[in-house]
């Protein structure tokens, strides 16, 4: 009896300090588990907030490169505007001025037609063809290179240009004949001494009015012609036209 109640208090004994400890565990470990808890529940959200901060920050990125993009598409639409603006207010710009120089040219052409008794001979020569031919010759455009010279330095002229052939041949074919001959003169004045073409009156005769009435081949070769002359009414022209005939310039004249 008196060895059980020694095991009986001991037994007690280690009884209340294992419940003692226990409750330390307990009192100690479970706030420490829950801040553990609590830091990785935080570490979780700082994590999703991370993630999201990163998505936010890349559909930013997408919509400032988009925003971007509309920028200098928007810049370079404007400079493709601005650049067709510029050649429209060029061809416009083109487009007045030579509207104004037809409104010249059709004015001059006018006071031409309105005066055409001021105007008087400047100059004029034959250009020779050779037979059922409308070919300029070198010895042709050098008449035409000194007609043209002289009329540049006019300032109110025109050129009158008439084409003819022989008498061989139809009458329709020798018309065509001459208006070719004709082109090809007016085309020369005007492609390489640049004349105005509403300087120019052209008109293909055909055999009519010819320059000899003979039937020979000398009259022939004569009559396969384009005269061209230069008319001028500046008043240097008109003053040589109508100076009073001199001893000396009457003998020259016969």
């Amino acid at each position: 009896m008196n060895r059980i109640l020694p095991v009986a208090v001991a037994s007690l004994s280690l009884l209340g300090a294992g419940c003692a400890t226990k409750k330390y565990v307990r009192n100690t470990v479970d706030p420490v588990r829950d801040q553990v808890q609590q830091v990785a529940t935080q570490t979780n959200q700082h994590g999703n907030d991370i993630a999201q901060a990163r998505k936010d920050m890349e559909r930013d990125e997408t919509l400032l490169n988009a925003t971007k993009e509309k920028a200098d598409s928007a810049d370079t639409h404007a400079g493709e505007a601005m650049s067709k603006a510029g050649d429209a207010m060029n061809k416009a710009g083109d487009a007045l001025a030579k509207s104004d120089k037809n409104t010249q040219d059709l004015g001059e052409l006018r006071q031409t037609v309105a005066n055409l008794d001021d105007y008087k001979v400047a100059g004029e020569d034959a250009i020779q063809f050779g037979f059922n031919k409308s070919k300029l010759t070198n010895d042709s455009m050098e008449k035409l290179d000194k007609l043209a010279s002289d009329a540049s330095a006019m300032k109110r002229y025109f050129i009158a240009v008439e084409g003819f052939t022989d008498r061989s041949g139809s009458a329709d074919y020798n018309m065509q004949l001459s208006r070719k001959r004709a082109d090809q003169v007016v085309q020369y004045l005007i492609a390489k001494h640049g004349v105005p073409l509403f300087r120019v009156h052209e008109i293909g005769l055909g055999k009519l009015m010819p320059a000899d009435e003979g039937h020979g081949r000398q009259a022939n070769a004569k009559n396969r012609r384009v005269t061209v002359t230069v008319y001028s009414a500046d008043s240097q022209v008109r003053a040589m036209n109508t100076a009073p005939t001199t001893p000396e310039t009457s003998s020259l004249n016969r």
